[in-house]
């Protein structure tokens, strides 16, 4: 490829997801370069999304109604103005997706066939059978793939942004033995979430905060970090990472019992298994700390219609020797979205200028606490629309890319993959759906450990990324919605969002005493 003129500057998008593709298309006719790790389509988290997009498209329903079911599972960390302005541009977005190739089901009248999930108080979920996110996805990458201005790179790892006058200009990658430098007039993270971290997940595995780790050294302002939303229903058969049993089961009528056949969400939540996700991850969590396995039971709600109305999830429990039609299906919690990230304002603009976050990795304030259901790809979709639109408007300078020298990111060895395994043991144990102090503090300093005994690479990255989180939990001393604190058990009234740099959470990782004591500067939340 060679190197393009200064008039042909290009926007850099990092991340194929479905953020990423948005903000590429959304940009056209402008000159995109679009990096992904892995080919298109895999290992993407938006790809294996298997429920759907919220959008308050129904008679009955309204934007209203969908902010007020927000804020409800965001546990009053929402920020009102983001709620607003994504609920209120869900149903266009909706429908720009569509225009874009997205096809999502529809009843024989050819009315879309709205469902309904956890915290939705309407039907308002568009679904794609249950793989929405591959759905959506393949969609844009094929527009993508018609779109002259995007040029795709697969195969390149992204390791470092580059700074010139604490403006963001461009990046330093690598893709096999090829090091890259490109130079850009801007620059979109769309690398998605930490998943990966933890050794109990949904997400790819190679999700493991990179996107919010390279942000973060280069000075970014980070927010919320200590929220992570646990799946409550992964299949608990025995796979790295855990399939998905979708949230739309329980929408549907599917059960949840336990190994003595009790539904113990009755009595828990006026929702019962519709309750939001981390209530429910947090009462499987419990039932299985007291001996007893979690099962889904559709058995009544779908029997023989399982096969057709929940396909994926059927092959995935087929693969197991489970037959969901007949039998209960084991599930357990697994971290599935992380509602922290890169502080993005409202045009997806982080503190950096020249950096645009938009996806998981971004924190927009959309989320609070806890996500509500099918919020995520919506998210994505929306702020990949509104980067686009704020760069855009943006001055042109810039140059494009060249061939660089300097050290880059290489694969994970066996060596690092120990230690990226010895991360996730940590983060399950300490940083989990359920915390307290001294875990935190143990992880902390086991993170710093990890960090000084690690050159440069995935497992550095892995530990800085456990480390901001694990500091972001250690700080929040209540518990609110994703972040529950067994030390802590209750919501502080005057509790509100968290910020933090790197230099911050390093900051409070040195004042850890020896004796587990925290200085002064942990006391604040943000």
């Amino acid at each position: 490829m060679t190197r393009m003129k200064p008039s042909c500057s290009p926007v850099v998008v990092v991340g194929a997801g479905l953020g990423g593709l948005m903000t590429a298309l959304e940009l056209a006719p402008a000159p995109v370069v679009l990096l992904s790790r892995s080919p298109l389509g895999r290992e993407v988290a938006s790809a294996w999304a298997q429920g759907g997009i919220a959008a308050a498209m129904a008679a009955g329903d309204s934007p209203v109604l969908h902010a007020a079911d927000t804020h409800a599972a965001g546990d009053g960390l929402c920020d009102p103005e983001v709620v607003e302005l994504v609920t209120s541009e869900a149903p266009g977005c909706v429908m720009q997706l569509e225009r874009y190739g997205a096809r999502f089901d529809r009843d024989a009248s050819g009315v879309p066939a709205l469902g309904r999930e956890g915290g939705h108080g309407r039907r308002r979920i568009l679904h794609s059978r249950d793989a929405t996110g591959d759905t959506v996805t393949r969609a844009l990458i094929a527009a993508a793939l018609r779109t002259p201005s995007i040029t795709i790179l697969e195969g390149v790892d992204v390791r470092e942004l580059l700074m010139v006058d604490g403006v963001v200009v461009g990046l330093l990658a690598a893709r096999g033995d090829e090091k890259l430098l490109f130079s850009a007039r801007a620059v979109v993270l769309a690398t998605g979430g930490s998943g990966g971290l933890y050794g109990h997940t949904s997400n790819p595995l190679g999700a493991r905060g990179d996107g919010l780790v390279m942000a973060a050294r280069a000075g970014a302002r980070l927010a919320d970090l200590e929220f992570v939303q646990f799946h409550p229903t992964a299949l608990d058969i025995d796979r790295d990472p855990m399939p998905l049993a979708t949230e739309a089961l329980r929408g549907e009528g599917a059960t949840l019992v336990n190994s003595r056949g009790e539904r113990f969400m009755i009595g828990l939540h006026p929702q019962a298994e519709l309750a939001p996700r981390d209530v429910v991850a947090r009462a499987i969590y419990r039932e299985r700390a007291a001996g007893r396995r979690s099962f889904l039971d559709a058995r009544e709600a779908l029997g023989e219609r399982f096969v057709t109305r929940f396909p994926t999830v059927h092959a995935s429990c087929m693969t197991a020797g489970i037959d969901p039609a007949r039998d209960l299906i084991p599930v357990a919690p697994a971290a599935h979205y992380h509602m922290g990230g890169i502080a993005a304002d409202l045009r997806g603009r982080s503190s950096l200028t020249g950096l645009w976050a938009v996806g998981e990795v971004a924190c927009t304030g959309l989320h609070g606490a806890n996500r509500l259901a099918s919020n995520s790809l919506l998210e994505a979709a929306v702020f990949g629309m509104r980067a686009a639109r704020d760069i855009s408007g943006q001055d042109q300078g810039g140059h494009g890319r060249q061939n660089a020298s300097g050290a880059v990111g290489k694969p994970v060895e066996v060596q690092e993959w120990s230690l990226v395994q010895r991360i996730r043991g940590i983060m399950d144990r300490e940083v989990g759906v359920e915390r307290d102090a001294a875990g935190l503090r143990a992880a902390v300093k086991a993170f710093e450990a990890i960090r000084r005994e690690s050159g440069p690479g995935p497992a550095n990255d892995a530990a800085t990324a456990g480390l901001l989180i694990s500091v972001a939990a250690l700080r929040r001393r209540e518990s609110r919605g994703g972040h529950c604190r067994i030390d802590h058990p209750f919501s502080d009234p005057v509790g509100g969002r968290s910020f933090m740099t790197l230099a911050e959470a390093e900051s409070i990782a040195a004042c850890l005493d020896d004796d587990g004591t925290v200085a002064v500067a942990l006391a604040a939340n943000g």
